[in-house]
């Protein structure tokens, strides 16, 4: 395997042991990123220099029979709506154009005290509110499998860099998708952890507030694991982090779990979705059913669709960004958002209360449903990737549907917490690829992360270029 392939557990095991030294592979992915990112806009930017300085740090502390830790060299993008001190931090945004964050987040404080080497910044869309990445200030991302279409998002630019091989691993954030869709859209593998697994404190507030979580965009389950354990546990200025054992690389690496029954629904009950998405995500789900040895069944949950109930709570988020600015960074910027930030204008909090009594309900069917079925198997998106400029599909599956159309299945479990995760499904008729979302129940992170191992064992995965 080419070192632009390399796993970045195997990396980081050889860089700790002296196989690879540092500052050998971080110049490989600069030498990448210089060749590819300006085709696929990925980075917004590369900070060369300051990489190079943490793979020389490490190569120094391996040399004085140090432990760098578990990341050590692996090349990481951190996504722009995420600080990284000294890096810019302009949330895709104009009204934010030039600024630098002045700390890490606690997410890329864990992930460079592990050993990391923070490269630069991945683009997204303005504030992540959409489900593809462009915005005014960096222009498109565009998708590896084909540069015309779009990488997903609104962690784009933390696919495109994964899928293309420009770096192993980088950070996503998922409101409503923002960690799967991109994932689905270039073939790679995001999950969305169980929410409150990594903590959001000592950053910007998330856009998408109450539901918006943190995870890891990878090529394989196990870099993905290693990262979660990484990343994940307390922090005292967050309040509703989980404080739960991790252990996520040791379970991957254990015996394949043997599960009773999945669940297979190609709908929810209510989406309309591209047919030849749905047949190669449901060949996909009776790979994965059969590497656990369970029964597959069609099963709908039966909750209906949660839209309306997720965007009460979380429109409010950009509704208070937009309020909190000035009117010179107002007038900056796109139309499109501050639509969708008036969006939280015409709830009320007794909307917002409702809100929450639905997600207590739809939260008990699924608890119910999972007493019955040990996951819940559909596609990922409706549709597979659109042009890189957008707009998204007006019709899929025969059928009208709005600006969200394409990302039926993703929202839902945002909305009740649920870990989720999108594993490569196949290539549709276009050539471009299609996730298959697995989701566990509350917690169950460990389970996932297991049969995602299973299922990646039994369904060998290629990227464009990959030899």
């Amino acid at each position: 395997m080419t070192e632009r392939w390399m796993p970045a557990w195997e990396i980081a095991e050889r860089v700790r042991a002296g196989e690879l030294r540092a500052r050998e592979v971080t110049e490989r992915a600069l030498g990448r990123i210089a060749e590819l990112n300006p085709a696929l806009n990925a980075f917004i930017q590369v900070d060369a220099e300051g990489a190079l300085r943490q793979a020389a740090a490490i190569d120094a502390r391996v040399a004085a029979g140090e432990d760098p830790g578990p990341l050590a060299g692996v090349p990481l993008g951190v996504k722009d709506l995420e600080p990284a001190k000294g890096l810019l931090f302009t949330l895709g945004s104009r009204a934010f154009a030039g600024q630098v964050a002045e700390e890490d987040s606690v997410q890329v404080a864990r992930l460079r005290a592990a050993g990391a080497v923070i490269i630069g910044k991945t683009n997204t869309p303005e504030f992540g509110y959409k489900g593809f990445t462009e915005n005014r200030l960096w222009g498109p991302t565009r998708n590896p499998w084909n540069p015309a279409k779009t990488p997903g998002g609104s962690s784009g630019g933390s696919s495109a860099a994964v899928a293309a091989g420009m770096v192993p691993l980088a950070t996503a954030g998922d409101g409503g998708g923002s960690i799967r869709i991109p994932a689905a859209m270039t073939g790679c593998y995001g999950i969305k952890p169980t929410a409150h697994r990594i903590p959001r404190a000592g950053e910007h507030a998330p856009t998408w507030g109450y539901f918006s979580t943190l995870g890891p965009m990878a090529r394989t389950v196990r870099d993905a694991a290693r990262y979660l354990d990484v990343a994940s546990g307390p922090h005292p200025d967050d309040p509703e982090v989980l404080d739960g054992p991790t252990g996520f690389e040791a379970a991957v690496l254990g015996p394949a779990p043997r599960l009773r029954r999945v669940a297979w629904s190609a709908d929810l009950g209510y989406a309309a979705v591209d047919p030849e998405v749905a047949r190669v995500a449901r060949a996909a789900a009776e790979r994965l059913a059969a590497a656990v040895g369970a029964e597959l069944e069609e099963a709908h949950p039966g909750f209906g669709d949660t839209m309306e109930a997720w965007m009460t709570i979380a429109a409010a988020g950009d509704t208070r960004l937009v309020d909190d600015m000035t009117e010179e960074q107002r007038a900056k910027l796109e139309p499109g958002f501050l639509r969708f930030a008036e969006v939280g204008r015409k709830y009320t909090a007794v909307d917002v209360a409702r809100a929450l009594e639905e997600r207590h309900q739809v939260n008990r069917k699924m608890t119910r449903f999972f007493e019955r079925y040990d996951l819940l198997l559909t596609p990922t998106t409706a549709a597979t990737a659109f042009a890189a400029e957008g707009p998204p599909p007006s019709e899929i599956g025969g059928k009208q549907v709005g600006p969200a159309g394409f990302i039926p299945f993703t929202y839902p479990f945002n909305f009740l917490g649920l870990p989720a995760a999108s594993l490569p499904a196949g290539l549709a008729p276009d050539g471009l690829p299609v996730g298959l979302q697995a989701v566990a129940p509350r917690f169950a992170d460990a389970l996932l992360l297991r049969v995602s191992a299973a299922y990646e064992l039994a369904s060998p995965w290629r990227y464009p270029g990959q030899d």
